[in-house]
Formats: C-alpha cells, sequence, structure tokens
C-alpha cells in the first residue's frame, strides 16, 4: 500500500475530514487532497508531522512491502488500542469498516462513562448541599 493510500486510510478510521487534517499539518486543503492522491512527494518533515498525527512510526507509513500493516492507536483518553490491518487482505474495505465499528464504539462508550461520572458528581453537590442546610 503506498503512503498516500495509508495515509487516506488513517484520516478516515479516525473518522477526520480532509480539511481537519489539512489544518493538523499546517498546509492548505488542497496541498493535503495532493498529498493523499500522491500528486506530491512527502518529504521527511510531512513524514514525521503525519506520523505524530497519527501516532504510528514513519516506518509504517513508508513500508512497501506488500505486507505493510497500519496500526491505529487508541485517543488522548487512558485507553490506549491497537488496530493491526493487514493491506494484503483481500478484504480490506469490511477490516476498515469493522475497526470503525469498533472505534464508534469505544467513543460511546468512554461518552456513557462521561455521563455517568457528571451524574455522581451532580449527587455528591446535592447531598453536600443537602448537608449544609441541615447542619444550619
Amino acid at each position: 500500500m503506498a503512503v498516500n493510500d495509508k495515509v487516506r486510510a488513517l484520516h478516515e478510521l479516525n473518522n477526520w475530514s480532509q480539511e481537519e487534517m489539512a489544518e493538523r499539518m499546517n498546509i492548505s486543503e488542497s496541498s493535503y487532497s495532493r498529498l493523499e492522491r500522491g500528486e506530491s512527494r512527502l518529504d521527511l518533515a510531512k513524514l514525521e508531522k503525519l506520523a505524530a498525527i497519527f501516532k504510528v512510526d514513519i516506518g509504517e507509513l513508508v513500508t512497501s512491502d506488500g505486507k505493510s500493516l497500519i496500526c491505529l492507536n487508541g485517543e488522548n483518553s487512558g485507553n490506549h488500542a491497537s488496530y493491526y490491518i493487514n493491506t494484503t487482505s483481500e478484504n480490506l474495505v469490511s477490516e476498515l469498516e469493522k475497526v470503525k465499528l469498533e472505534l464508534e464504539h469505544a467513543r460511546e462508550v468512554a461518552g456513557y462513562k462521561d455521563q455517568i461520572i457528571e451524574q455522581k458528581d451532580n449527587e455528591i453537590a446535592a447531598l453536600k448541599s443537602l448537608l449544609a442546610a441541615l447542619q444550619k
């Protein structure tokens, strides 16, 4: 898989738009689009920036041995997961869809966890208020 194809797959796995990727790279959206289409060369600085954005090793981006893997590290939460996709697989599209669903599920779980914490914090605040009223 070519570098530009890996970049496109990784940005899609993260559900980021080309505009968001261009912002993250500090380049124009048209420049980023050319990069994904393979119409512009990637210098070392851009490769390093892409690797940092996707939290992968530069080697994973530039490997083209036909057996290369895409690795997506978890987001900024404490839960870091890695997904490996064999790019030689005939079912690459279905594998990408599976990973997207897993990522979406992880985001939903994280959102649910945040709701529970917020509810707990509200209950604690209400109990503190009640305790203060009883102490008076």
